[in-house]
């Protein structure tokens, strides 16, 4: 679809999200209203809480190992993404944040390797905004196949990211707050207390677990090996010092049930 300027089609298009706000199809929606806009190829959704931790809440579009790239920046590459810096030094303003035009040289190297030459990478934009104690960073990415943001697509993005930021914190919202019993349980993984020490798959595993999924469907659901999750199962459950489904249950519902100290 050709992409569109900053008129009635991008207009219309940015519309189609505002509808799509807490349904299974907004990452569609947000994928197609960011191609008509300025031709994105992905965008990924992460939140920061403190400058110690990161979540990938969405991941959308035309690079196939977006999740895996979306757990490795929440457990360990967000510290060395230079827009994190930004984020925080202008946590006290309500507006959003359009973060600096995307070069190489500001990432380290191991970071360049994995986000940008091994999933063919070659241009980013991003914006963020700070929605009270939780940070929205929405990043919108093209690929080798796509070449970079030619100059007008830049201006797009920076008219419709005001926006854009805005729909996607409150998407974002919506679904924590209409979360079913299952979706609960994931949102302790992003509390802190005993399960924080696990790694973004043994999370990612140990979640499903606490959902009802087999080993198979886990493996089918996060696209690794059985082996693989038997591994990530073993070593979340020796961190947490337990040996079975039944404790791992009683950890989650002990959290659940605790009450949390008033800041």
């Amino acid at each position: 679809m050709e992409a569109q300027g900053p008129g009635i089609g991008a207009a219309g298009a940015v519309g189609a999200m505002v509808l799509a706000i807490g349904q299974e199809s907004f990452p569609g929606v947000l994928i197609e209203t960011l191609r008509i806009v300025a031709d994105v190829g992905h965008c990924m959704v992460f939140t920061f809480e403190n400058q110690r931790s990161a979540r990938c809440l969405l991941s959308t579009g035309n690079i196939a190992i977006g999740p895996d790239l979306g757990a490795a920046y929440s457990e360990h590459f967000h510290t060395a993404d230079p827009n994190r810096d930004t984020i925080f030094r202008q946590r006290a303003d309500t507006s959003h944040i359009l973060l600096p035009n995307f070069a190489r040289r500001m990432y380290p190297k191991g970071y360049r390797k994995l986000f940008f030459e091994d999933s063919e990478i070659v241009d980013k934009a991003a914006t963020a905004i700070w929605v009270g104690d939780h940070c929205y960073y929405v990043n919108f990415y093209r690929t080798a196949a796509q070449g970079g943001f030619a100059p007008d697509q830049r201006q797009r993005i920076a008219a419709v990211a005001p926006i854009v930021g805005a729909i996607v914190a409150r998407h974002c919202q919506h679904r924590a707050a209409a979360m079913d019993p299952a979706d609960k349980f994931a949102s302790l993984f992003a509390a802190g207390g005993p399960l924080a020490v696990l790694t973004a798959r043994e999370k990612d595993v140990c979640r499903r677990i606490l959902s009802g999924f087999t080993s198979e469907a886990i493996a089918g659901d996060l696209g690794i090996a059985l082996n693989s999750v038997f591994t990530y199962r073993k070593r979340a459950y020796e961190k947490l010092g337990i040996a079975s489904q039944n404790e791992l249950f009683a950890i989650a519902l002990r959290l659940m049930t605790t009450p949390r100290p008033l800041n």
